[in-house]
């Protein structure tokens, strides 16, 4: 085999390899459709280089024509794909136009026209504006991670490899003449290399943000309940130990509201589990809805629930208590008789100083324990303030 052969299959080679790591990823994950859009896009680019180097029985334009077509799907797809696994929506209008227009122009100058140097150009700029497009949506993403800026430099990296390089080789070397000139020229040894080396990053960029996606994923599972999608025991102490040190550190108030649902043995053992799933549903619908974005609301276990609401007094607390009570009070649950009510008894402590956690949860399961035995259904507020710390001995003397 020749040495421009094997140059020639190196970025099919790739490329397919890539497609494969995709789809596989993708059958063990048919939700994300976008790893799917990536198989496809690697596969196109594949189809686009073979289509470079071997003649399609159809003549020269036709194969020149589809691996125009080739290469724009692939940088389409690759280019929606990486927008949609943001949950964001693809800029159809951004990628669609320059596609377009490129695809356009290279048979215009295939056909009509033909150049072979305004072809490089037409779809080289073409693929540098999609770049540009997907780059943007990326500029915007909130609470962008480590991966996800260093994806951005890449892709305004790919975009100045299609358009920047482009320029300055083909300024180098003057007008192609023919393809016998065209593949010994600089510009399509530096196009094989510059695009199996960020192809490599791209896909190894996307890869890792998959697998740090199903990590996260795999975390989120194991800190959440999943009867009512709140933090379990673990993950509200997790969240709650950083959340009361940030409190702790800018002097903020903080508030913790326990919960637990009353008789809920008996509404069990009269009308079945699954409408007591139902029940714990609705109240933890209840009380995320009334926590928001502010609050961390958990399942401690069983029927019993917390809210921590940073930002609030005593008085506050007891006011969000209140109202999630009269609220879930009103609330008909699906497999109770219509004059069925269920009702919540809640315990609510104020932080003192730096308090902790466990001291803070016990000051409002006492609480709690007073809701009970006053029968139910009400709020009850913990007045106990625990000790101050003992003066520093070295700034007393």
């Amino acid at each position: 085999m020749d040495t421009g052969l094997l140059i020639a299959l190196l970025n099919p080679g790739i490329t397919l390899v890539l497609a494969g790591a995709f789809l596989v990823l993708w059958l063990h994950k048919r939700a994300e459709t976008h790893l799917a859009a990536l198989s496809a896009g690697y596969c196109c680019a594949a189809t686009g280089f073979l289509l470079q180097y071997f003649m399609l029985p159809t003549g020269f334009v036709a194969t020149k024509l589809g691996s125009a077509i080739a290469f724009m799907a692939s940088v389409g797809l690759v280019g929606g794909a990486i927008v949609v696994r943001y949950r964001k929506h693809v800029p159809w209008l951004g990628i669609g136009i320059p596609a377009i227009l490129g695809l356009g122009a290279f048979a215009w100058f295939l056909i009509v026209q033909p150049s072979l140097t305004w072809r490089i150009l037409v779809v080289n700029f073409a693929f540098g504006s999609i770049s540009l497009v997907v780059a943007a949506e990326l500029r915007r993403i909130p609470r962008a991670s480590v991966a996800d800026r260093f994806l951005f430099w890449l892709m305004l990296l790919i975009a100045a490899n299609f358009v920047l390089r482009t320029l300055l080789v083909v300024a180098a070397h003057g007008t192609f003449v023919s393809y016998a000139d065209f593949y010994g020229s600089t510009y399509w040894t530096t196009a094989l290399l510059s695009h199996a080396l960020l192809s490599l990053m791209l896909a190894l960029t996307l890869l890792t943000t998959a697998a740090l996606d199903t990590v996260t994923a795999l975390r989120a599972d194991s800190l959440t309940d999943p009867l009512s999608g709140l933090l379990n025991r673990r993950g509200f102490e997790e969240r709650c130990a950083g959340l009361l040190d940030r409190c702790a550190r800018l002097g903020f108030p903080v508030s913790l509201i326990l919960a637990d649902l009353d008789h809920f043995k008996t509404i069990n053992d009269a009308h079945g589990h699954d409408t007591g799933d139902r029940v714990i549903t609705a109240f933890a619908a209840r009380l995320r809805q009334a926590a928001g974005a502010r609050g961390v609301a958990g399942r401690l276990g069983g029927e019993e629930f917390a809210v921590l609401l940073p930002l609030a007094d005593l008085a506050s607390a007891q006011i969000f208590a209140e109202a999630v009570r009269q609220a879930f009070a009103a609330e008909t649950i699906d497999g109770l008789p219509a004059a069925t009510r269920v009702t919540a008894s809640f315990g609510v402590a104020a932080r003192s100083a730096a308090e902790l956690l466990a001291p803070l949860l016990r000051r409002a399961d006492e609480a709690l324990y007073k809701a009970k035995q006053s029968g139910r259904d009400s709020v009850r507020l913990s007045y106990e303030r625990p000790p101050a710390p003992p003066p520093d001995l070295a700034l007393a003397g």
